[in-house]
């Protein structure tokens, strides 16, 4: 049996174990409580794990206690008591009375727990982080007593039980971990675990603190430790921007970045990416998304581990405020610079930009002052080892930098980007050695007009598609010719530069990067011979931003290259059934690389020709609509020939003239056996969410087994052999006041699918279609006994070339 999906979801439903890990902010009051509930609910991932910061300011109010006691100040009670009623409010406001009041009295407990170790007369660090770590504990006893309540099965998890830690900066004891892990899980299967974030526990049973920020960097370790595959991180923000929204009003939310990009935009003090969270990414094979916990819908960044394929800026980002720390170094200069350099690193203190003069003697390194003072207070104490004198720090400064891989191989952006800091009191810009970023350095100042310029100049330019075509049949010269009509407006509403780079058919084909003419395509083809492994090679340097290949075919040759095409991270455009509708063995793979290589696969052209089938299928799942069944008129051919087929000429006849009028395949048989139909419900099935594999399909084939095996001359000569078994058919249908219509059915609670001759009542709304035309029931949780139905043209070129070119406008919409 084919299992329901659960709704329209990221691809993490089936991996093991996901992390979804959710912010303070989040949890800061009831509604946000129950809306990290709603969302774990319709994940729909009973064995989640949930990784939890404090609700809340808790931990900067822990933070707060904890200073006003080492300064004596009796405001530390009247802290304690604030902290006590906020997360008593939290208690009575989210959960029913009875749970409340469980969590209730461990709460009690934890405050006097706090007021005994403070009633000591100094804190070592262990117990000032023992006192910190309660806002986790506080947020995973309630989001997981909340779970409960509402049907979830869920348990609150203290990551002092596995995490084993440690050193100073942290390090993690990987295979304790992992062990004390795998023995949690045995005991606490089939349920949901919030875990605590930011906290650890050394082998002595002391508290450890993985650093602020800490719980986005406790899920993507609690992910590589767990083998997860998949890590979503949910704030206030639903990613990462090319600028800062609230800065910047024409930022766009980035749907994909790379992980060195990423890593760097965290290096340079970004507040939605922090740099030790990417490390276990980095080590692992986990997929990391980052989502609004606010808005779900509103879109997301994931984080991938291949380069763009579009070299180049692509966020600008700030810091408001930055110290200069500067020293003198007299002798071998940059040899004690790049011990300094490593020497800070070690201590995860490397420089958000540095500046080396050694003309000066100087060398001159930008911190946030959080990190300054730090800095500035170990270097002091290294001077003398460390070669250096007349350590300073100068405070007034801000930092705007450029991020994206390759910006400083990018003369145009470098330009725009050294013309525009040039023009304010700059102190130094420094291209970063690895060419993922260029950083500036200027005196304070209001940044919003400089962040707006280099966004507006840097972002501005057309993307450069490259077309390649596959097939010039009639759907591949129609659409050729609808592109001609249609690429000027494309490019100036999507701000696109299109070329139409290659074309093939099964002669061979032809390369430019300057542009192949639709004159030349139409009337002057001239292909050169091809082969595969050397074609790849030729394009991989082609000059594009994107590449987009558009599959006019029915060439199984041709599908079984897309792996190669999505390795190579060429989108694909596809009028060809024959890979939505492959054997799973070759689609999951390919779907999955689809997902790896960052590459799009658009193929509503292989359903319904310009109907909108499947992109009406993705809106309801939008929408929130399960979908339950699909049925209907698949076949053009068919239908024609069975809204003629009364009893009043015999079937073959049909067939015949419908062989004639150019209605059918050149063999017939391709049209009758049902396989053409059997290919757009197992797509269409898919499309829907399920995993229905083409083997899966009844197919009833109205061509007697006697005539499969003929060559088509020998099959028109007997074609009137399928008179009896049809004329029986018919009879039967009239018999119950009924009409024969050739029907694909798929069932997705059953999991059944059949393609066949059905029976139909003469009300129903198969019986009226018109002659060739197709028709689609969709029946989901609200569309059960009114089906949304879709009918028309379900063939023919200009139809299929509209389709194509409606997907094309899509995808380059995405872009």
């Amino acid at each position: 049996m084919i299992p329901h999906p659960s709704s329209d979801k990221a691809d993490t439903h089936t991996l093991k174990r996901p992390v979804h890990k959710f912010g303070g902010s989040s949890l800061a009051d009831a509604t946000g409580l129950q809306r990290v509930a709603d969302i774990i609910a319709n994940e729909g991932q009973t064995d989640a794990l949930v990784v939890v910061s404090a609700s809340g300011k808790t931990t900067n109010r822990l933070i707060e206690l904890l200073n006003l006691f080492d300064s004596g100040d009796s405001a530390a009670a009247t802290t304690l008591e604030g902290i006590y009623s906020y997360q008593q409010g939290l208690i009575t406001s989210t959960l029913p009375i009875a749970e409340a009041e469980l969590l209730q009295a461990a709460l009690d407990v934890d405050i006097n727990t706090i007021a005994h170790v403070l009633e000591s007369q100094r804190l070592d660090d262990y117990q000032r982080n023992f006192i910190q770590a309660f806002g986790e504990q506080w947020s995973a006893r309630l989001l997981s007593a909340l779970l409960s309540s509402q049907g979830v099965a869920s348990s609150p998890l203290d990551a002092r039980e596995f995490l084993r830690v440690s050193g100073s900066p942290v390090q993690i004891d990987d295979a304790t971990s992992r062990q004390l892990l795998a023995n949690l899980f045995s005991a606490r299967s089939h349920q949901v675990l919030v875990v605590t974030g930011f906290i650890a526990g050394d082998d002595q049973g002391r508290t450890r603190l993985l650093g602020r920020n800490g719980s986005d960097f406790s899920a993507t370790l609690l992910a590589l430790l767990a083998g997860s595959s998949h890590t979503t991180i949910w704030s206030d923000v639903p990613g990462v921007f090319s600028a800062d929204p609230r800065r910047v009003s024409e930022a766009q939310l980035l749907s994909r970045l790379s992980l060195p990009e990423a890593a760097e935009l965290a290096r340079l003090g970004s507040s939605v990416l922090h740099n030790r969270t990417l490390g276990p990414v980095a080590e692992s094979g986990q997929q990391l998304m980052l989502r609004s916990s606010y808005h779900p819908g509103d879109g997301h960044t994931r984080i991938l581990r291949h380069d763009p394929r579009d070299p180049g800026a692509r966020i600008v980002t700030s810091v408001d405020d930055a110290v200069l720390i500067e020293m003198s170094i007299s002798d071998r200069y940059h040899e004690r610079v790049n011990a300094l350099t490593e020497w800070l690193t070690r201590r995860e203190l490397a420089p958000l930009a540095c500046k080396r003069r050694p003309e000066r003697k100087l060398w001159q390194i930008a911190y946030t002052p959080e990190q300054a003072q730090q800095v500035f207070s170990l270097l002091r104490d290294h001077q003398t080892s460390g070669g250096f004198e007349d350590l300073q720090q100068r405070e007034g400064f801000s930092l705007v930098a450029l991020v994206g891989k390759g910006v400083t191989a990018q003369p145009e952006q470098c330009l725009h980007f050294y013309h525009a800091l040039n023009e304010q009191p700059l102190e130094f810009i420094q291209p970063a050695v690895n060419g993922l970023s260029l950083v500036g350095v200027v005196r304070k100042m209001v940044l919003e007009p400089l962040l707006l310029r280099l966004h507006n100049s840097l972002f501005s330019r057309p993307k450069r598609i490259g077309l390649i075509l596959f097939g010039r049949g009639n759907i591949g010269q129609a659409w050729l010719k609808l592109y001609q009509a249609q690429q000027a407006n494309l490019e100036q509403q999507l701000n696109v530069q299109l070329t139409l780079f290659g074309a093939f058919n099964s002669q061979g084909g032809l390369l430019s990067s300057q542009g192949l003419t639709v004159e030349q395509l139409l009337n002057d083809f001239q292909p050169e011979p091809v082969q595969w492994p050397d074609w790849l090679e030729d394009i991989a340097d082609h000059g594009f931003d994107q590449l987009i290949a558009l599959d006019f075919t029915a060439s199984e040759s041709l599908v079984a290259h897309y792996p190669a095409l999505v390795a190579q991270r060429i989108h694909l455009i596809a009028a060809n059934k024959l890979a939505g509708a492959a054997a799973q063995d070759f689609y999951l793979p390919l779907k999955q690389s689809l997902v790896e290589h960052d590459v799009q696969f658009l193929s509503n052209a292989t359903v319904g020709a310009g109907l909108p089938v499947q992109s009406s299928i993705k809106q309801l799942q939008h929408s929130g609509e399960q979908v339950r069944a699909i049925s209907g008129i698949f076949s053009g051919t068919l239908s024609w020939l069975f809204q003629h087929f009364d009893g009043s000429q015999p079937f073959s006849e049909l067939v015949l003239q419908a062989w004639q009028q150019g209605l059918t395949e050149p063999d017939p048989r391709e049209d009758l056996n049902g396989q053409d139909v059997q290919r757009k419900l197992v797509i269409l099935a898919r499309e829907a969410g399920f995993d229905l594999d083409p083997a899966q399909v009844k197919v009833h084939n109205l061509v007697p087994e006697s005539l499969l095996a003929l060559d088509k001359e020998a099959f028109f000569d007997r074609l009137s052999e399928l008179d009896a078994t049809m004329s029986d058919q018919l009879a039967k249908a009239d018999e119950v006041d009924g009409v024969l219509r050739h029907v694909a059915r798929f069932d997705g609670i059953t999991g059944k699918a059949e393609v066949g001759l059905e029976v139909v009542s003469r009300d129903h709304a198969f019986a009226h279609v018109r002659p060739g035309d197709n028709i689609y029931a969709i029946e989901t949780t609200h569309y059960r006994q009114n089906p949304l139905i879709i009918q028309g043209p379900g063939a023919g070129r200009e139809v299929t070339a509209g389709a194509m070119q409606a997907d094309l406008w899509q995808l380059l919409a995405s872009l």
